[in-house]
């Protein structure tokens, strides 16, 4: 089930706050609650990848790219992903997503989220998100006046690497 009022919860308090910069590291903290663990006590993969759900939207409302996008009709949605889990997240302890947008290449904008609980990380993941409309995948370049920029940063030689291996990965899967 969706976190509902976790969602509700960020789009309230991004509504009114002040607006970031396009690169800015957006930074939200949430209580790991019972429904959020697994079998193990710990949380679950699948919620891990909510909560950066959630990190990700809070930050493209703060850099006013979610009202941007609405405004031409466009949406954003994941085209790809890759995480590392590193230290285990247990019930009612607190953590930190930390979001930030890495920059972008002809197709996707390229996005890298952690997790922090004291201070030390106990997961990481890279995004690749795809902004379409109703019939096509939308450009990067036709995004640069929403994105109030013209070039792209140039993404790290990992960023790079990973992106031309999703490029060269067989689809549809030969299961």
């Amino acid at each position: 089930m969706y976190p509902v009022l976790r969602f509700a919860k960020e789009v309230l308090s991004n509504r009114t706050a002040a607006r970031t910069g396009l690169f800015d590291t957006h930074v939200t903290r949430h209580l790991i609650w019972p429904v959020d663990i697994d079998m193990w006590m710990e949380l679950n993969n699948g919620r891990t990848l909510t909560l950066f759900d959630l990190g990700r939207f809070a930050l493209l409302s703060r850099t006013g790219l979610v009202g941007a996008l609405r405004r031409q009709g466009w949406v954003g949605t994941v085209a790809g992903a890759t995480i590392r889990y590193r230290r285990r997240v247990q019930m009612f302890q607190k953590v930190e997503v930390r979001s930030r947008i890495l920059g972008w290449g002809e197709r996707f904008i390229y996005m890298e989220q952690a997790m922090y609980r004291q201070g030390t990380c106990t997961g990481h993941a890279l995004f690749r998100v795809a902004v379409t409309d109703r019939t096509r995948l939308v450009p990067t370049a036709e995004l640069a006046p929403a994105l109030g920029t013209g070039a792209s940063p140039p993404l790290p030689d990992w960023v790079r690497a990973w992106s031309d291996a999703e490029d060269r990965r067989p689809w549809p899967p030969l299961l």
